[in-house]
């Protein structure tokens, strides 16, 4: 049986702004692109046609699985956490940590709406799609923090709904059952049930999450779109420049 990559799916589809759905083929978002099969690396390379890859991992988590590259491709590395001082985002980080990883997971949520390596990350990613609009995958280790606020970024500024937004973001939670399962298996011997209680809790997402996020932008900048221009320092048109290049015309 064929195996999808994990946690991949599309955009598109989703209803924006004047009830314009997000177009189909231009932006993925995944789990790191590691140790493909044949069969997913013929379609993330030729069924889906992708052209960049955006990955916001870190160097570790790079060196250790690194993404399956060919020819052609525009492969940029944003390390999203770089600053953090709680990064929740890799299983290395998740069996160091210190029993609370709820917590730690609000917290990283926090950074990757204030910390700069998170708003300049993210300035930069963003500023690519309205200067160069190819079909774009992104991903980080599991594609649910760091690529989950990414695809939330997206999917807000084209106005798409917060319930949909958040459907989104939660399908995480099915599409990763099967590959957080074998996780938590080859780890049971190397942990103690604390510890795999709490990597259980840090592989999947839950809503109080990306309302975290969401909140630390209504506490420190007010509104979202006061965020996209004074936090994420990107221009006055972005989101209109991203409505005409992402959103079906009516």
């Amino acid at each position: 049986m064929t195996r999808e990559i994990t946690n991949w799916r599309s955009l598109g589809g989703y209803t924006g702004f004047a009830g314009r759905k997000v177009k189909d083929g231009l932006l993925f978002r995944c789990g790191q692109l590691y140790n493909l099969t044949s069969y997913q690396k013929e379609q993330v390379q030729n069924k889906y046609q992708i052209k960049r890859v955006f990955d916001f991992r870190g160097e570790e988590e790079r060196k250790q699985f690194p993404d399956y590259l060919w020819s052609g491709l525009d492969y940029v590395v944003i390390d999203v956490l770089k600053d953090a001082q709680v990064n929740q985002a890799s299983v290395d980080e998740i069996v160091s940590g210190n029993n609370q990883a709820e917590e730690d997971m609000l917290t990283t949520y926090e950074e990757l709406a204030l910390q700069k390596s998170a708003q300049n990350g993210y300035h930069q990613f963003l500023m690519a799609l309205i200067y160069d609009p190819v079909p774009t995958a992104i991903h980080c280790f599991a594609g649910k923090d760091r690529t989950g606020v990414a695809a939330a970024l997206i999917l807000k500024s084209l106005g798409v709904s917060d319930d949909q937004i958040f459907a989104d973001y939660l399908k995480t939670i099915e599409a990763r059952k099967q590959e957080n399962q074998e996780i938590l298996d080859y780890l049971r011997d190397q942990l103690t049930s604390s510890q795999l209680k709490d990597v259980a809790v840090a592989l999947t997402v839950q809503k109080s999450y990306l309302e975290r996020y969401f909140s630390a932008i209504k506490q420190n900048y007010g509104d979202f779109d006061n965020y996209l221009i004074k936090g994420l320092d990107l221009p006055s048109d972005f989101k209109s420049k991203m409505r005409q290049i992402y959103l079906v015309q009516n």
